[in-house]
């Protein structure tokens, strides 16, 4: 996973942000009239129009993709939180506290898929001086 989210939510930024882009290539493009005007104005203006029409499309099967997937993965309980939340896939994250989960017993410590963390600090060995 490329963010420290649940996957489902990682879907869900996705399509946002395509939508997000789409509109800005939208907005973008209108500067085309604005600044230049005649044909070229147009012509620039409709293919941003375009390109952010695609960008959106896109976005909305990004949606649905999400929903139709949201609708049939298990729903379990987290073991920090004790909400209920969606697993897609053998390893996933709470949607809530972000606590990494997985259902299959080989998998319980061994978290491969989310090797983008650092591992946890080692313990200090120095002695402690004793207090007075």
């Amino acid at each position: 996973m490329f963010f420290k989210t649940a996957k489902i939510n990682e879907f869900r930024l996705w399509g946002l942000f395509f939508m997000l882009a789409g509109m800005g290539l939208m907005i973008f493009g209108t500067a085309g009239i604005v600044f230049w005007g005649g044909l070229a104005g147009k012509i620039f203006a409709g293919t941003f129009m375009v390109l952010g029409s695609i960008l959106l499309l896109v976005s909305c099967g990004i949606y649905f993709w999400a929903g139709m997937m949201s609708t049939s993965v298990k729903t379990i309980e987290c073991p920090s939180c004790l909400k209920q939340t969606k697993m897609i896939g053998k390893t996933d994250r709470c949607m809530h506290c972000k606590t990494k989960m997985t259902m299959e017993e080989s998998l319980a410590n061994d978290f491969s898929a989310y090797e983008d963390e650092p591992a946890a600090p080692a313990a200090s060995t120095a002695a402690v001086p004793p207090q007075a």
